[in-house]
């Protein structure tokens, strides 16, 4: 992306342009450059949204991994659509994404969770996530008795875990300028290729 004066050029791509900022944001002094808020719809119409991490990207869309019986899994069960947004404030750079989600495959999923750390894994196993526990003690107990099931490492995925991906419809960036006049670039689907509009701040 480019700026000079009244002009705020973004690659054709907006897919490869959010790599460059993610890269970007990567080497620079965000602490968490992954992480994005994810909203979604609950099966009662209300909306949700809480902080995930994005694990990948490319040409097909945004990826993340959650337990499928969350309270998230259950939304996008009944609402398969999201919405993300990622935010460095050090870089004034915004990214908001919408679309369509869909499941990853349990191969593509059971890739990831093997690359995870072990007790990122036996986690996942502990904890049923978004249901109520009496206390921490009652948490630890239960990660105490996954690694007991689990006592050589081999940590298989739970059937009840995986992978979505939000195929994205809009795409807009948001960079800070002085005066809150800030530039926002939308890129809109259309067909195979993406219609680009500049927003007013």
């Amino acid at each position: 992306m480019s700026m000079e004066g009244d002009r705020f050029e973004v690659r054709a791509d907006p897919l490869r342009q959010l790599r460059t900022w993610l890269d970007e944001a990567a080497g620079s002094s965000v602490r968490e450059p992954m992480a994005m808020a994810l909203a979604t719809v609950g099966e009662d119409g209300a909306p949700q949204v809480r902080m995930v991490l994005l694990r990948g990207l490319d040409d097909r869309g945004l990826t993340f991994y959650t337990n499928h019986d969350s309270a998230k899994g259950v939304a996008l069960a009944a609402h398969p659509r999201a919405a993300i947004v990622l935010y460095w404030d050090p870089l004034e750079r915004q990214v908001r994404v919408t679309g369509d989600v869909e499941r990853l495959s349990r191969a593509e999923s059971a890739a990831y969770f093997a690359s995870r750390p072990l007790g990122s894994r036996l986690a996942a196993w502990a904890s049923d996530q978004s249901r109520p526990i009496a206390d921490r003690a009652a948490l630890e107990a239960r990660f105490e008795a996954a690694r007991a099931r689990f006592p050589d490492g081999d940590v298989p995925m739970p059937p009840y875990w995986g992978g979505y991906r939000i195929v994205p419809d809009t795409i807009e960036f948001w960079i800070g300028r002085p005066d809150r006049l800030h530039d926002r670039q939308l890129f809109t689907r259309a067909g195979p290729g993406w219609r680009e509009q500049r927003l007013m701040p």
